[in-house]
């Protein structure tokens, strides 16, 4: 995380409180409710920023790729080099029944 991604989203989040505070219900026009989801979507790039470049998976190649949900499972671990990723364990895993079948 970066302090530049908190400011900005610091400084969306304040803006689109800015906006909302100002809305009058009587005389709400599509422009300003359009300002106001620009403002929040501003909000959420930034703050989805703060998760870093690999997202949820840790996955370089799909960062907001399926988490495994084996992962972290105490009773069956995943082996060494898995991650959290499920495109990559679900190839791994595949390559590893491969491997099997042909001895």
């Amino acid at each position: 995380m970066s302090y530049a991604d908190l400011r900005d989203l610091r400084a969306a989040l304040s803006t689109a409180q800015d906006i909302a505070f100002g809305l009058d219900p009587a005389a709400l026009s599509a422009s300003q409710t359009e300002e106001l989801v620009d403002a929040l979507r501003r909000a959420l790039h930034s703050a989805t920023a703060l998760r870093g470049e690999h997202g949820a998976t840790g996955c370089p190649h799909h960062p907001r790729g399926a988490v495994d949900p084996l992962y972290g499972d105490a009773e069956d671990p995943l082996p060494p080099g898995y991650g959290k990723c499920l495109l990559c364990n679900d190839r791994r895993r595949r390559a590893g029944t491969q491997h099997r079948g042909r001895r």
